[in-house]
């Protein structure tokens, strides 16, 4: 079995400082692809850090670590490692003023890596809609530039994603929408739009009442599952923090809910996950 978590932190520093152990159980799971989503220009270097430690050979002489990841040291993992740059909008108050040159500069270094996290988060507390908006849009214009995929964080805010969206026009590389919870009519919205939509551990707690229409709304082609680790941690598991290990709970759960074979959506997602990725 091949698995492809489509979304997670790794370079959070919760397992970061475990990092090794955490591939390895990520591997021993069956996980052999995972997409690494930066959340500020804090964690950047360390998403890169991580992906050269995916790669199975010596750094060559126009690849080096960013000066922040120099003391650092990079081990060779298993998995393969999709690397992803961007602002969050619960960090869009720490952004430098070069903070979109910095990432634009960073995607060119890197042509392999995709836009994200970004998005809009109408769940925070004393937030600016329209500086939430202003750097997600921005965002956006980078990815349309330099044709990149992009990974998209939505919270009680669909209409106005959509609106956005509408109002944006184009992604040439289209867009994730990652830890969907919204109803099988937002889902469908967003489909027509061109977005895949990958699903969490969110899934499988008992409140999620929508998850079952929402899972079986998505065709086959568009279907993704992630752990969003350390976060989201699957329901029932006796554990402070999420890994990509935990994967086969989510996959489990979609496939239920799906009505499916896990074995049929194990490479329904992998594939789907592997097509967005791999753009190049």
């Amino acid at each position: 079995m091949k698995l492809f978590d489509a979304h997670n932190h790794i370079q959070d520093e919760r397992l970061f400082i475990k990092l090794e152990s955490v591939m390895e159980r990520a591997r021993a799971s069956g996980v052999t692809a995972m997409g690494v989503k930066g959340c500020c220009e804090a964690d950047w270097p360390r998403v890169v850090q991580i992906w050269k430690g995916s790669r199975q050979n010596n750094l060559g002489q126009n690849d080096s670590l960013p000066t922040d990841c120099k003391n650092d040291s990079v081990h060779n993992f298993s998995v393969k490692i999709y690397p992803a740059f961007g602002v969050h909008p619960w960090f869009i108050k720490d952004r430098s003023p070069e903070c979109f040159q910095t990432l634009e500069n960073l995607l060119k270094q890197y042509p392999q890596a995709s836009v994200g996290e970004i998005g809009i988060d109408h769940a925070i507390e004393d937030r600016d809609d329209e500086q939430q908006e202003a750097v997600f849009l921005a965002q956006l214009k980078v990815a349309r530039r330099l044709e990149r995929p992009v990974s998209i964080h939505c919270r009680r805010a669909w209409g106005r994603l959509i609106e956005l969206l509408d109002q944006f026009g184009e992604l040439p590389r289209g867009m994730l929408i990652h830890c969907f919870g919204g109803s099988a009519e937002v889902a469908k919205e967003l489909l027509k739009r061109g977005a895949y939509i990958s699903f969490s551990g969110s899934i499988t707690r008992p409140n999620a009442k929508k998850a079952g229409a929402a899972v079986r709304a998505v065709p086959d082609d568009r279907i993704l599952i992630e752990t969003d680790a350390p976060d989201i941690l699957p329901y029932g598991l006796n554990a402070e923090l999420n890994e990509p290990a935990n994967l086969r709970f989510v996959l489990s759960k979609a496939a239920e809910l799906r009505g499916v074979p896990e074995s049929e959506l194990t490479l329904l997602a992998f594939n789907n996950a592997h097509r967005f990725f791999n753009w190049l």
